[in-house]
């Protein structure tokens, strides 16, 4: 059928209705021809095949969709259905368990905390604990309770100035840009309400980090946002300047995040508002870009000298460094410049694959990097085996909402948990997955100020608050549950997965290293081929 005889049978379609509907009324209320113009209902049928015919005309001879020029007007019914089948599958159809990254059970746990509601669960379990991969710990009849005042980390080692006490559950590394002003005020502000630091993401120290007086954790990626040269390089006076301000406690320097490692960023200069550019220390309305690596370094000695650079600049403040686990050859190429150097960092964020961001490429978010849950324990047997864990906390950043999230890093060698996406939800998102159209409807994940608004700064900071300590608490419950004084107490031993051989603990399962083993011959196959690849002069 040709174009133009489909354009015919589409305008037929709604023209022999509209003929009929009109000689209809006409008779019926004994009108004659000219007062048609006057009624209501022609003029609706008149607009209506208006509308339809112009729609029609775009579908034919504009449109670049194949469906919409084979099926004019009525391809656009499932365009329209498509648009929200999101929120027809979240709100109708998808049960308890079943959506992604956080199903409703994890949703609702983290909006009744907020709000200091029930968070018991009716009727049992819902989810298989028979199933392949199922996490589990196994609880004592011993049953002990811990004080949740004594459950802190202290962070800084042998080589730093000014420890910092951190909480068991922080605000993970999001930045202003990604979300709104109201957004980053409300949580710090929730911080300092709550005793928890909130790590400001790589894209600089805003006055809204600074509003709620919360402590801070400054988190310095590639493009050195806030203390950078007009050519992007760091710079020390600018770094040393923010650096030495009290609210910050710590700094973080971010080698690759989990959502997408090994990947830069680019920010439009559209973006680029003279606050942004303000705050990050770059040109208004220009793109920026920040590279995959980083300008200051390319080796792992290159990296620690780094982190004395910074820990000198800062007056002895803690620093670290954050990674998502790629090449096991490359985190042990650190572990050897610490030994060869001397140089530690106090902490290390261990990132995993499953961690979220405004925006990832599919490829990079689905494929690249090691689980949280693994990376984790790799990163503290490796340290274990250098005969270097007691020096160096780590902190874990996957994923994690629930007391149970918790217990598994912590379990598997992390000292504290840090969250990101349920403390976004504890501010009222709804996981829309709009976050990287500004279209955010909540107002936490956009620039847009009228929609930012929706933000209640004083009501959603306690929010935060609430979610944190219920969390914390939940915890703390658990590790009682299991017999344990303090969550120091806690090993791999303590985690169970269901395998094919049955319930395993995480030592059983992978390989422990014992104290200094890898600075001797006796290092188990798991390690040995990754361990003398490593260089502590380059990366592999």
């Amino acid at each position: 059928m040709t174009t133009a005889v489909r354009f015919f049978w589409l305008v037929t379609l709604i023209l022999v209705p509209a003929s009929i509907y009109l000689l209809l009324y006409a008779t019926r209320f004994s009108l004659h021809p000219t007062d048609l113009l006057l009624q209501p209902g022609l003029l609706f049928m008149a607009l209506l095949f208006v509308s339809f015919s112009v729609v029609g005309f775009y579908d034919l001879f504009v449109a670049d969709s194949n469906l919409r020029k084979n099926f004019p007007v009525f391809a656009n019914i499932r365009f329209m259905l498509e648009r929200i089948r999101p929120e027809i599958r979240q709100y109708f159809i998808a049960d308890n368990l079943e959506e992604a990254p956080f199903n409703r059970e994890t949703r609702d746990l983290v909006y009744r905390r907020a709000k200091r509601l029930d968070d018991t669960l009716p009727f049992g379990t819902e989810r298989d604990i028979t199933a392949q991969g199922y996490l589990s710990v196994f609880h004592s009849i011993n049953a002990r309770h811990i004080n949740p005042d004594s459950a802190r980390v202290s962070v800084g080692g042998p080589q730093c100035l000014k420890p910092y006490s951190a909480a068991l559950l922080n605000i993970s590394a999001m930045s202003f840009g990604a979300l709104s002003n109201n957004a980053i005020a409300a949580l710090n502000k929730g911080a300092q309400l709550g005793g928890f630091y909130h790590n400001t993401g790589e894209g600089g120290i805003s006055p809204h980090h600074l509003s709620g007086g919360g402590d801070l954790v400054w988190q310095i990626g590639t493009g050195y946002f806030g203390c950078r040269d007009t050519h992007g390089r760091f710079d020390d006076q600018a770094f040393k300047l923010a650096a030495t301000h009290d609210v910050i406690k710590m700094i973080e320097v971010k080698l690759s995040q989990g959502a997408k490692p090994s990947h830069g960023g680019v920010l439009p200069g559209a973006k680029v508002s003279a606050e942004i550019a303000r705050i990050r220390l770059v040109e208004i309305g220009k793109t920026v870009y920040s590279p995959a690596n980083h300008p200051e370094f390319d080796t792992p000695d290159g990296l620690l000298k780094f982190i004395q650079r910074l820990r000198e600049l800062s007056g002895g403040k803690p620093v670290g460094f954050k990674l998502c686990i790629g090449k096991k050859s490359e985190f042990m190429s650190i572990v050897k410049a610490m030994l060869k150097t001397g140089i530690l960092p106090d902490f290390i964020t261990v990132d995993g694959a499953e961690g979220g961001t405004g925006a990832a490429p599919v490829e990079f978010s689905n494929r690249l990097g090691m689980p949280c849950l693994e990376a984790t324990y790799f990163v503290s047997q490796v340290l274990q085996g250098a005969g270097l864990r007691t020096q160096i906390k780590i902190i874990s950043a996957g994923k994690n909402a629930s007391g149970f999230d918790m217990m598994a890093k912590i379990a598997l060698g992390a000292d504290l948990v840090n969250s990101a996406r349920a403390m976004m939800l504890a501010l009222g998102c709804i996981q829309s997955k709009v976050c990287n159209t500004n279209k955010c409807p909540t107002g936490i994940a956009t620039q847009d100020p009228a929609r930012a608004k929706a933000v209640d700064v004083d009501l959603r900071s306690i929010r935060v608050k609430n979610y944190q300590a219920g969390t914390v608490a939940a915890f703390l419950e658990l590790c009682g549950a299991l017999g344990h004084n303090s969550p120091s107490e806690l090993t791999p031993c303590d985690l169970y997965q269901r395998t094919e051989a049955g319930m395993r603990n995480f030592n059983q399962i992978y390989t422990p290293l014992l104290p200094d083993q890898l600075l001797n011959e006796a290092i188990p196959p798991a390690y040995a081929e990754d361990w003398m690849r490593a260089s502590a002069e380059r990366f592999v």
